[in-house]
């Protein structure tokens, strides 16, 4: 698995690395927010096993709030995943308050549904692990007051998920 930051922003780098491990029948896996360009990205996906496809929000306005830039390239990548049939695992952050809106969860199950090489929805609860980093670096955590969801508001995004007929975790 190639993660980041953005392991597309390096599209000839990941694609080497893939190429070499798929001719040793290594399993490829790249988990990306679909953003880059999608012309680069192609050539990548030509090596790639299984995308983890992260989607923070499907509501235009908090996906541009919480990453800085707009949700429609990821929505072309994860359309254009169907369309060559690339298994892909959704992963979908949890933040109370920012993400749990109920119609945006339910526009994010509608859009998915319509997805069939899509084989789950990862719930990935916010945790505040890492807000320590944060401070060191001298940066001031917008999270700071955000509690984790609790078990029962991850429960309610997963039967909304599962209402759509996907299959969730």
């Amino acid at each position: 698995t190639i993660s980041g930051g953005e392991p597309l922003l390096q599209p000839e780098f990941v694609r080497e690395v893939f190429r070499q491990c798929q001719k040793l029948n290594i399993h490829t896996a790249l988990d990306t927010s679909g953003f880059p360009d999608l012309t680069t990205s192609k050539s990548v996906l030509e090596f790639v096993d299984l995308v983890l496809l992260d989607i923070k929000s499907f509501d235009p306005n908090t996906y541009l709030h919480v990453t800085g830039v707009s949700i429609e390239p990821t929505l072309r990548f994860a359309e254009y995943l169907q369309e060559i049939n690339k298994p892909t695992w959704v992963r979908f952050v949890l933040v109370p308050h920012v993400t749990d809106g109920n119609e945006n969860v339910h526009q994010l199950a509608k859009f998915v549904s319509q997805l069939t090489n899509v084989e789950k929805v990862e719930i990935l609860p916010f945790h505040k692990l890492g807000e320590y980093k944060w401070h060191e670096l001298g940066y001031h955590y917008e999270l700071g007051n955000t509690i984790p969801p609790s078990l029962e508001e991850i429960e309610k995004v997963k039967d909304i998920f599962k209402h759509y007929g996907i299959k969730v975790e």
